[in-house]
């Protein structure tokens, strides 16, 4: 037998090794998804209500910030920013220390937020620094139109 012939075989014989794992595995991945739904944070809960009816789009660096919009802070989760049909959703590197506490401060120049614009928070009833935001790409959701 060649090597590329032996090759194969073994390849074959741990892909079907693979699948049947994969398939004894499948109702145990299901419980876990079960699991983590049950287990959300009160953020998650909330940020999954705004969202709902709504779809994912292609994340962005930046995006256009209207005076009029407004960034919803959820504690722990994500900022939200905009309003109407499509929202952006910001989680950023630590999500952890979001707090609604927190006044956020930007010093970015033009019309947009953007990943790379530098951010901190202040603390909003005793004034002193609390923490600095990097954000990550802004993921858009805009709301999906029923059709009938």
């Amino acid at each position: 037998m060649t090597r590329s012939k032996s090759s194969a075989l073994r390849y074959l014989a741990l892909t079907g090794t693979c699948a049947a794992l994969c398939a004894a595995a499948q109702p145990a991945l299901a419980d876990d998804v079960d699991a983590a739904s049950a287990e959300m944070t009160e953020g998650e809960k909330e940020l999954a209500e705004m969202l709902e009816g709504r779809v994912a789009g292609e994340p962005v660096d930046c995006i256009t910030a209207w005076r009029s919009d407004r960034m919803t802070v959820i504690d722990e989760t994500a900022y939200v920013y905009g309003r109407g049909n499509t929202i952006y959703v910001q989680r950023t590197h630590n999500p952890e220390s979001i707090d609604d506490d927190d006044v956020i401060v930007m010093r970015r120049f033009g019309s947009q937020i953007c990943r790379t614009d530098q951010i901190t928070t202040v603390d909003r009833f005793n004034g002193f620094l609390s923490g600095v935001v990097f954000f990550e790409e802004f993921t858009p959701y805009t709301r999906v139109e029923d059709e009938g």
